[in-house]
């Protein structure tokens, strides 16, 4: 048997304490310090504890170099068997998980650090709204009470007194918008074909295509994005668009059209995805918004601002998303706080290979605003 070491790891010395009565009896303050290590590791779903022994071996083992079981002297071989067995190690000839996961990792080019990020900052089942309103930070207040103030809203630095800029037309158009987070949807009403044509042209739809060399192609869309790889995948979450049947969608950018998906059942379905945030799971349509790495990765490979690059692709598309919107007198939200192994499940991805970032959404407003809404200035919600 030949294994090697999985390619991105991680060890983590913890510290915990613990009342020990003997050790007071002993003439000690009575708490015992205990030093563990963990490994971990982004194709993994949670850290794996080692011993000492353990750990140094994962030191030496190499994550490029298949090594030969029989090389080994016989007090390693158990702990080669325990490490191929938590997934830290890989079998050269085990097929499945997490070996398949360890090679999905490999071909997309990670740099290690943001793996790790992306692995361990992904939620399942989660019900934020839930968790906020439990632990008493839902409103303005509650933060305030429960968390003191938060650092000032604006910073000054520089010297001598400030230019002031004049305010024309153009100041004043930005300031009017309607760029204001919709938490309050109508649920009786839908969106028109025409309506969500026109939301993914102006966020995900390829208007071009280009062929540098051979096998080399960039789309041209409506955002930026880092590279021009344009490695962001969109999925939709219909609820209410008038002829397309409730479901889940790919979206197609360069024919512009919706190809229908493998659904769980509707109900309560976008709050799930949406980490139980009602107050967006009621938009007629959803973007879920996904990176497909081994392209994103493809030109900065290894690299520590690819992760950076990604995410920043798909903060265009909400922005862009939310004027689409506006001009068509709809409301839009966008949202990080995501359930993504829940996505991943629905969708049927690999989370290091493709992994959903962001959700956004659009539809029409409700007559009320049940929910609050931060509109100071009054252009959605007068009075």
């Amino acid at each position: 048997m030949r294994f090697r070491r999985c390619s991105i790891l991680f060890l983590e010395p913890r510290a915990s304490l613990s009342f020990d009565l003997t050790a007071m009896a002993d003439g000690g303050d009575g708490l015992r310090e205990v030093v563990q290590w963990w490994a971990l590791a982004p194709h993994l779903e949670a850290p794996v504890q080692v011993d000492e022994a353990e750990a140094a071996l994962l030191g030496r083992v190499s994550p490029g170099r298949w090594r030969d079981m029989a090389t080994l002297a016989e007090p390693d071989r158990g702990h080669v068997t325990r490490l191929i067995d938590v997934g830290l190690l890989v079998d050269e000839g085990a097929p499945g998980a997490p070996g398949s996961r360890d090679e999905a990792q490999r071909q997309a080019h990670w740099y290690p650090a943001a793996a790790l990020l992306h692995r361990q900052s992904r939620w399942s089942g989660e019900d934020s709204a839930a968790a906020m309103e439990a632990r008493r930070l839902f409103t303005a207040r509650d933060l305030r009470e429960q968390l003191g103030p938060p650092a000032p809203e604006i910073v000054e630095r520089g010297h001598g007194d400030p230019i002031a800029l004049p305010q024309g037309p153009a100041a004043q158009a930005i300031a009017g918008n309607r760029r204001v987070t919709c938490r309050n949807f109508d649920t009786q009403r839908s969106l028109s074909p025409a309506q969500l044509s026109a939301l993914l042209a102006a966020t995900v739809m390829a208007h071009a295509r280009v062929e540098a060399e051979p096998g080399v192609a960039f789309l041209k869309k409506a955002v930026p994005s880092g590279g021009a790889l344009h490695a962001a995948e969109s999925y939709l979450l219909v609820q209410r668009v008038d002829g397309i049947d409730p479901g889940l969608y790919h979206y197609r950018p360069l024919e512009h059209a919706l190809v229908a998906m493998p659904c769980p059942p509707m109900e309560g379905l976008a709050k799930r995805l949406l980490a139980g945030q009602h107050w967006f799971a009621d938009a007629p349509v959803h973007l879920l918004l996904t990176v497909r790495y081994a392209r994103a990765f493809w030109k900065y490979r290894n690299h520590p601002k690819a992760y950076r690059a990604a995410l920043l692709d798909l903060g265009h598309i909400s922005q862009a998303m939310f004027t689409a919107a506006g001009e068509q007198g709809l409301g839009a939200y966008v949202t990080a706080a995501i359930n993504e192994v829940d996505i991943e499940q629905a969708l049927g991805l690999e989370p290091l290979a493709e992994g959903p970032l962001l959700a956004c959404g659009a539809g029409w407003r409700g007559a009320a605003q049940v929910t609050p809404e931060l509109d100071p200035l009054a252009v959605v919600w007068p009075g």
